[in-house]
């Protein structure tokens, strides 16, 4: 009789959105270790300027507005959107690889990104975090203390404009406690690789 050989299913994709200033870093922080989860951060292209402490390649892969055009229009780049006279984008090559290598990409990208993504991958797994309420956000968002005035306000804008958007994901999670929404999450990804192993 024949064994039947399991062939390695293929990585989920993890699409994590939320308005600036809303924790996801944080959130993500407190499961993205977690080796059952088997996740692979995917480092996003940018051609914004690195802030203090940020590492080209760990953070962001840091790339001229030439080279972001070029990548773009090759069709290099999973999703893409522009933010503040910036543009952010996912090369499409990086998460393949690690997703045949049964790795769960998790994306940390915006609305716009999302759909992107929800148009190439249907299958995608997509997760809002919201803030408790917009005065907690602008609070979270002043705190930084790194962005003038005119860049705090278009944030706050851009966050109202998102919220209205989160009928798009198939998650709302509440950022109110960074541990619970977190163990949240884990507990969501988990399932889903359940059902990809079936």
């Amino acid at each position: 009789m024949e064994k039947k050989v399991k062939t390695m299913a293929k990585g989920l994709l993890i699409v994590i959105s939320g308005p600036s200033g809303v924790g996801k870093g944080t959130v993500i922080k407190k499961f993205v270790d977690d080796p059952e989860l088997k996740l692979a951060f995917s480092v996003s292209m940018t051609t914004r300027g690195k802030r203090a402490g940020e590492v080209d390649g760990e953070n962001y892969h840091f790339v001229t507005k030439e080279e972001f055009e070029r990548a773009r229009e090759n069709g290099e780049l999973l999703e893409c959107a522009e933010f503040v006279g910036n543009w952010y984008g996912t090369p499409l090559s990086e998460v393949e690889r690690l997703r045949n290598e049964g790795r769960n990409v998790l994306l940390e990208i915006e609305v716009n990104g999302c759909r992107q993504v929800r148009n190439r991958v249907p299958d995608a797994l997509t997760i809002f975090i919201v803030p408790p309420d917009m005065n907690e956000l602008e609070k979270r968002i002043r705190g930084r203390a790194t962005e003038p005035e005119e860049i705090v306000q278009e944030r706050l804008a851009k966050a109202q404009k998102e919220m209205e958007m989160i009928d798009q994901y198939k998650y709302v999670i509440c950022n109110d406690d960074a541990d619970l929404a977190a163990d949240i999450i884990r507990l969501i990804i988990r399932r889903y690789m359940e059902l990809a192993e079936q």
